[in-house]
């Protein structure tokens, strides 16, 4: 079963994969984490945060505990679905569940708060990255950015674009496309 909801996942067919993973229930195959975070993945990427969320309660009421890559599903799902509240609160639950956030799961946060207009979540928890042992990448930059464009920021957005060269964090089309914007947006585009 856990292959067969993995390649539901990676094909985007959210529902197969809930009716597989249904049927391992059925049949007395204990579920297992990578059943479930296939599932929960394949929800996310179907759009279809309201499952992702179910899924990943009911794993926290059955006797499996949620992993990393269980959030970092979980809060994707969240940031899909235009729920950055919801994102922020499973980033911050991590932390009695015992869990280090990883580079995913920040990426995850900032690009749902980023997804959700608030641009000042992104930015702190960009802050809390940079103050933990967890290193940032292109990604994690180009969702702060954008947040901040946004959110009129353009300011923040333009340093964090230095901080980029100044990291050796390879900018990428996405990366200018996001700061070119943010400074569009405020009539600053000389910069």
């Amino acid at each position: 079963f856990n292959s067969a909801i993995s390649a539901c996942e990676k094909s985007c067919e959210w529902e197969r994969a809930l009716v597989l993973f249904e049927a391992m229930k059925r049949s007395k195959i204990e579920s297992n984490a990578v059943a479930l975070n296939a599932a929960i993945s394949a929800c996310e990427k179907g759009n279809k945060w309201d499952k992702a969320l179910q899924l990943f309660t009911d794993m926290s009421r059955s006797r499996m505990q949620p992993n990393v890559i269980s959030c970092n599903a979980a809060i994707s799902a969240c940031g899909q679905g235009g729920k950055p509240q919801r994102a922020l609160h499973l980033f911050g639950a991590m932390a009695q569940c015992q869990l280090e956030p990883d580079t995913v799961t920040f990426n995850a946060t900032i690009s749902a708060c980023e997804k959700g207009g608030e641009w000042e979540k992104a930015l702190r928890t960009f802050d809390a990255m940079t103050q933990s042992s967890v290193e940032f990448n292109t990604v994690t930059c180009n969702a702060v950015i954008s947040a901040c464009g946004k959110g009129g920021n353009w300011a923040t957005a333009f340093r964090l674009f230095d901080v980029m060269g100044q990291r050796k964090v390879k900018a990428d089309a996405t990366s200018f496309g996001a700061v070119i914007s943010a400074c569009e947006k405020i009539g600053e585009w000389e910069k």
